[in-house]
């Protein structure tokens, strides 16, 4: 699958070592996990609330092209985001 080879373990430990740095970001990401997670996902394995393959493959697409590869500071930037969103 396309999204699994761009978003990979090797992403998901870079982006976690990025946002053990700024914990003040720990509730928005948890949060926007509950957000964006798919509809129903304790239905169905993984028992994980992650968001729809779909949607993750066109947000990548839209952000770095097709097989660009995601950048784990990005996600940290959008947490920013989100966050300072949150107050406005």
């Amino acid at each position: 699958m396309v999204i699994r080879q761009r978003v990979g373990a090797g992403f998901w430990v870079k982006a976690a070592g990025a946002l053990a740095r700024e914990p003040g970001l720990w509730p928005t990401a948890v949060g926007q996990a509950g957000r964006l997670a798919r509809p129903g996902w304790w239905r169905q394995a993984p028992f994980l609330p992650l968001p729809d393959p779909e949607y993750v493959r066109f947000r990548l697409d839209t952000q770095y092209g097709t097989g660009g590869e995601p950048d784990p500071e990005d996600l940290v930037v959008y947490l920013r985001w989100c966050k300072q969103e949150r107050r406005s």
